[in-house]
């Protein structure tokens, strides 16, 4: 990629080789500043009311997207071509508002598809997923609760493990849960539930996600229930 700044003396070849080209989303468009900001981004990708959308850059050698400020300037002087996502904020006022991060596209897609408030949190350096209202199997104390699993580096390419829930869940029946304990997390208690997968049930890269991570949860659920 040419670093060149073009100019009205350059030829239109010359022009064409010093645009920098950014994927934002699916599309691809071609600027001449080799230093954007964020809002310049999202106004080129036609997100003209920049406030109601936060704008994510794609590490080249993978890992978790990296948020960029409204006003923060992005160096596109690098080779290759710099890709972005874009997240809208608009949404409802309370639960649900925090997007501290981004996840791979087939992760946001199945989050909205479920009709549950979700919020993506960092804290202490960890990332969360947190849904809300999560309906759970008859046989326990509370017929909702909240539910998040943590994001660890390197992910999709590395597995998710164990659950988390709030409030705790007993079962009715009251016979324990095992393998549970307390975990600290945005001001309350939550039950970490030490469920892990087997060897003949590995993580598979490019086919497990958040949508197979949590029909996971919903098959530890049920199992707890039938246990003696």
């Amino acid at each position: 990629m040419s670093t060149e700044k073009p100019n009205d003396h350059q030829s239109p070849e010359a022009q064409r080789e010093a645009l920098y080209k950014v994927q934002i989303d699916k599309a691809i468009y071609e600027l001449k500043d080799p230093t954007p900001t964020g809002r310049e981004l999202l106004k080129l990708a036609g997100k003209h009311l920049v406030d109601q959308f936060a704008i994510y850059e794609k590490p080249h050698g993978g890992g978790q997207p990296r948020r960029i400020q409204l006003d923060q300037q992005v160096d596109l002087r690098t080779p290759g071509v710099e890709r972005f996502v874009t997240l809208p904020l608009d949404q409802t006022e309370g639960l649900g508002t925090r997007r501290d991060f981004s996840l791979p596209a087939d992760d946001l897609r199945w989050l909205d598809d479920s009709g549950l408030k979700y919020e993506l949190v960092t804290e202490g350096g960890i990332l969360r997923v947190v849904l809300y209202d999560l309906t759970l199997p008859f046989g326990y104390n509370v017929q909702k609760a909240n539910v998040n699993v943590r994001i660890d580096p390197g992910y999709p390419d590395a597995q998710i493990d164990m659950a988390y829930f709030f409030p705790p869940l007993a079962k009715m029946d009251g016979k324990p849960i095992g393998a549970i304990c307390d975990d600290p997390f945005d001001g309350k208690s939550w039950q970490r539930w030490s469920r892990h997968r087997t060897t003949a049930n590995p993580w598979r890269p490019g086919v497990d996600s958040l949508a197979t991570h949590f029909a996971l949860v919903e098959s530890w659920l049920l199992r707890e229930l039938t246990k003696a």
